[in-house]
């Protein structure tokens, strides 16, 4: 993870597989897993592991890491 206000990608063993996001049930490739820093309502600053998927459409969405699993 990078120290400053960047993305930091890692290397997941899953990239480029295809993977299901457990709550929309939507397919796709998974393109990147990235430390992201998000503020809450309360203005306090964290980092989350964000899963970076793209469908057949082309237009990716992001959802945990702990909510997708490996398509066989």
């Amino acid at each position: 993870m990078n120290s400053d206000d960047s993305f930091g990608h890692e290397p997941h063993p899953w990239i480029g597989r295809a993977v299901q996001d457990i709550p929309s049930k939507g397919t796709g490739r998974l393109m990147a897993v990235v430390h992201e820093k998000v503020v809450n309502y309360e203005g306090q600053e964290r980092w989350v592991r964000l899963a970076y998927i793209r469908p057949a459409s082309g237009v990716e969405w992001s959802t945990a890491v702990g909510n997708i699993f490996l398509l066989p």
